[in-house]
């Protein structure tokens, strides 16, 4: 047996099998629909629902969904049982790295179905989450202090990746400058409004449970986590949330504060397949992609970017402006494989994921550029976003912004 199918949980065999279920039945109604277009351009019998067959050729795909869908219902009740007398299992770096991956393209299908392998979010140590309640977390966390840094994901990944190149930022802070540091878990699928709500939610009970008084909260914040904390700071504002009293400084690594080219690219692909009749049934493949990744194309940060909108729709960007925290000092540093400004790379690739001025705040629109000085800007010249995580340099940056005296 290999390493990964030792690793996997039962849990998780379940997940994978509605999913499994899922895409078997999703497929069968694919075929069908290219099967009807293409009967249809000869001659569609009256009556007939668009994407769908007739006679005994619907019969068919109507028993194809029909039995994978009993054979699904009859696994999922015997693993849902299985699991339950199993309880909770240990868990190991590479499936933590593939539930986050698939969280992250389909976290908001996964919640959506109520799937086994969608991420709830938590605060964690260690890839254990922590109970919110004073003696839980005295229990966890012995040795802590009044001074946290909270440390949240990107896309697609999760907090036990912090750790990267045998550097952790959280870590090193620790020594350095005496945080403790807490790790942000959360289902990057999902829209960055939900995530955002639900994070200043869980930082509103850090604050009133923590065993000791909060001196300062800090959030390092890499990739969408950036997005992340700017909704959750603009909605704890909103709803008047005590955490942001005890909120010193903010730092942005690699946060496509103004989107990201790829999925706008993808969203150019979505309307290409659809603009054929024989293309258009494989355009759905293009629409699996997560409310998260699509929040991804303008950096979305409330509800009212994306409610009752076609995310898949191409449409200029109309998102709302969101200020950064009043009185909260805000650090923006990006990534490049350029070795020098201008150079080829550098215009063309920036990190491989976000451009530079998007993750510095800069907007050709005054009115949307984030109010961040020069001097609290910083860009790595040849590295990726990932290198963000673990070079030396990027972390010495942070500990110099953290340790210095607010203006």
């Amino acid at each position: 047996m290999t390493t990964q199918a030792r690793s996997l949980h039962l849990a998780d065999i379940r997940g994978l099998t509605r999913l499994a279920v899922d895409a078997t039945t999703g497929t069968t109604d694919l075929v069908e629909s290219v099967h009807s277009t293409i009967a249809g351009s000869l001659s569609r019998p009256r009556g007939a629902a668009r994407g769908r067959t007739r006679g005994i050729t619907g019969l068919v795909y109507w028993c194809i969904r029909g039995v994978t869908r009993l054979v699904g219902v009859g696994s999922d009740v015997l693993l849902a049982r299985l699991t339950a007398k199993l309880g909770e299992q240990k868990s190991s770096r590479g499936r933590e790295a593939v539930l986050a991956a698939t969280n992250g393209v389909l976290g908001d299908y996964l919640a959506a179905s109520g799937n086994p392998l969608a991420i709830p979010m938590s605060l964690r140590r260690d890839g254990r989450p922590l109970l919110l309640e004073k003696q839980a977390l005295a229990a966890a966390i012995p040795e802590r202090s009044g001074k946290l840094v909270v440390l949240a994901h990107g896309l697609c990944m999760n907090d036990l990746q912090w750790h990267r190149r045998d550097h952790d930022h959280g870590a090193a802070l620790a020594r350095d400058l005496g945080y403790t540091p807490l790790y942000l878990h959360y289902n990057s699928g999902l829209h960055v409004s939900i995530n955002g709500r639900a994070f200043a939610g869980l930082l509103a009970a850090l604050v009133a449970e923590w065993p000791q008084p909060v001196e300062e909260i800090v959030i390092l914040a890499h990739s969408m986590g950036g997005l992340l904390t700017r909704s959750a700071c603009h909605l704890g504002t909103r709803d008047g949330h005590g955490w942001l009293r005890h909120l010193r400084k903010i730092v942005f690594l690699g946060t496509p504060h103004h989107g990201a080219p790829l999925e706008r690219g993808g969203n150019w692909v979505d309307i290409a397949l659809e603009a054929t009749p024989y293309a258009a049934p494989f355009a759905r493949l293009g629409k699996i992609r997560s409310a998260g990744i699509t929040d991804l194309r303008h950096g979305n940060l409330l509800d009212e970017d994306w409610a009752e909108r076609d995310r898949f729709e191409h449409a200029p960007d109309t998102r709302r402006s969101v200020p950064l925290p009043h009185g909260v000092p805000c650090f923006t540093a990006a990534a490049t494989t350029g070795k020098r400004p201008g150079d080829l790379n550098d215009r063309l690739l920036a990190d491989g994921l976000v451009p530079v001025s998007s993750a510095l705040g800069r907007h050709k629109d005054s009115d949307r550029s984030l109010p961040v000085p020069e001097s609290r800007q910083w860009i790595g010249f040849g590295m990726n976003h990932m290198d963000l995580l673990s070079r030396p340099e990027v972390y010495e940056q942070i500990r110099q912004w953290l340790a210095a005296d607010s203006d």
